[in-house]
Order: C-alpha cells, then structure tokens, then sequence
C-alpha cells in the first residue's frame, strides 16, 4: 500500500522554524511537500492571487521537498494539490504558525484560509498553530508540543475522514510536552476590543494607529480560547459552508 501524501503549507513563509518542525514530525505518517510563501503572509485569510502570475522556487537543504511560493497561502495549496505533490494529497497540514488563531482571528488567519482552500479543492485539513507571541516577548517556541498534537489528529484524519467541508483549527499552548494538559474538542469563541484602533503619537509629530487592540476574549467553558487557558491543546471542527441554517429555514418561503 502506497504511503499518503501530506502537503504542508503556512502563512508565517517557508523559512519559519513552525513549518520546518512540522514537516520533519509528519515524515513518521508520509510522503510530505511543503509549499510556503516566499515571505511572511500573516492576516491574508484566504485571499487567492487572481490577477497575476505566482512564481515557485525549490528551495535546497530541506528533509522533505519544499517549494517557496510568491502567493498567499490559498494559492500555495492548489499549487501543492495539482503540481508539486507528485499526485494529489491525501491531507493537507496548515502551520506551525507561531502565535494563536482563535475566536474571530480564524477570519483574518492565512493559516486557516490554506486550510479552507483545501477543503474547497476536496483535501481534509487541518490548521496548527502555537499559542505564543512574538519573539521579543516569548523567547522560546515549544514548536514540539504543537508537532504531537499535528502527528496524532493527521493520524487520526487519515485513518477516519472527516465529513466533506469540514477542517479542524488546532491551537496549541506554548507549554513543553509535559506541562500540556490534554487536548479537548471544542466550538469556535468570540472575541471582542475595548478600543478597536489605538492612537500614539511620537515626538517628531508623527501618529501610528495599532489597528487592533486591547482583545478581551469572551468566556464558556466549552470554547477554544477556554481550552487554550486551561493548557489544553483546542480542536474546532469548523465548516466551509456558513449558511446560517435556522435562518434559512425559518426566512425561506417569505419570499
């Protein structure tokens, strides 16, 4: 029996430690690609490049073949998907990214827009990221935490298929092995901002807006940023279709 083919992609560019470490821990499952922008691709949810050209590089030194991309991160998907696999996926793994993807920031995430466009093209999927900050502000990645959790669902996702037009958003705790609580499903929470741009100005006159700030995560025990606080590893079933299906059938025959 043929090994499965995994492709993995992210928003953070191919040169992120997230994306190196993940697809060194799927070679256990697999033949793994990887296709990543050129460049960091944060915040561009599933924009595709509709307007022109996308280029793609080999890049040398990898364990697995890995290709950098001039797209988003959509477009490094079904670049993966019909050109660069050697045969369509059987899974495509989206991440690590490096900082957390929960509540509202799943609509804005380019790690969840790869995996949306995965499952547009009809690949399970699923988007990993690691709860942490940036750098300057959290020193350590505990980038093999969050490459466990991606080992056992990918595991589990090519043993059991997840239903058509579904894919999991996994977030992760930056916590050693050790220290991580569990893993727990759970529903997608919401997200709320006490100032929604704020304002400084520095002493040359000059203004700089931080157009999201001051986040306060709203509660439920049974939600991903809840899970998060807890230590545990979140895993949100999420779904390509967003009718809304009691409105639909409650509004359908008004018109």
């Amino acid at each position: 029996m043929a090994e499965p083919r995994i492709l993995v992609v992210n928003d953070d560019g191919v040169e992120s430690e997230g994306i190196i470490a993940l697809a060194d821990g799927l070679r256990a499952l697999g033949n793994v690609t990887v296709v990543a922008p050129d460049g960091d691709r944060s915040g561009f949810s599933h924009a595709i490049s509709a307007r022109h050209a996308v280029g793609v590089a080999s890049v040398p030194g990898r364990t697995v073949p890995t290709y950098a991309c001039t797209g988003t991160p959509a477009d490094c998907v079904v670049l993966g998907v019909v050109e660069l696999c050697g045969g369509r996926p059987d899974l495509v793994v989206s991440g690590i990214n490096r900082g957390a993807n929960l509540a509202d920031d799943i609509n804005y995430s380019g790690t969840v827009g790869a995996a949306v466009e995965a499952v547009v093209v009809g690949v399970p999927a699923i988007a990993v990221s690691l709860t942490s900050s940036w750098p300057a502000l959290d020193v350590t990645h505990h980038w093999e935490t969050a490459t466990d959790v991606a080992l056992r669902l990918a595991r589990e996702l090519l043993a059991e298929p997840l239903p058509d037009g579904t894919y999991l958003n996994v977030n992760v705790p930056n916590v050693p092995r050790s220290e991580l609580a569990g893993m727990r499903y759970t529903r997608q929470g919401r997200k709320r901002y006490d100032e929604r741009v704020a304002r400084r100005d520095d002493e040359s006159g000059a203004t700089f807006h931080w157009v999201w700030s001051s986040p306060r995560f709203g509660e439920g025990e049974d939600t991903d940023t809840a899970a998060v606080r807890a230590g545990y590893a979140s895993v949100t079933p999420l779904r390509i279709d967003r009718t809304d299906v009691g409105v639909f059938e409650q509004r359908r025959n008004r018109s």
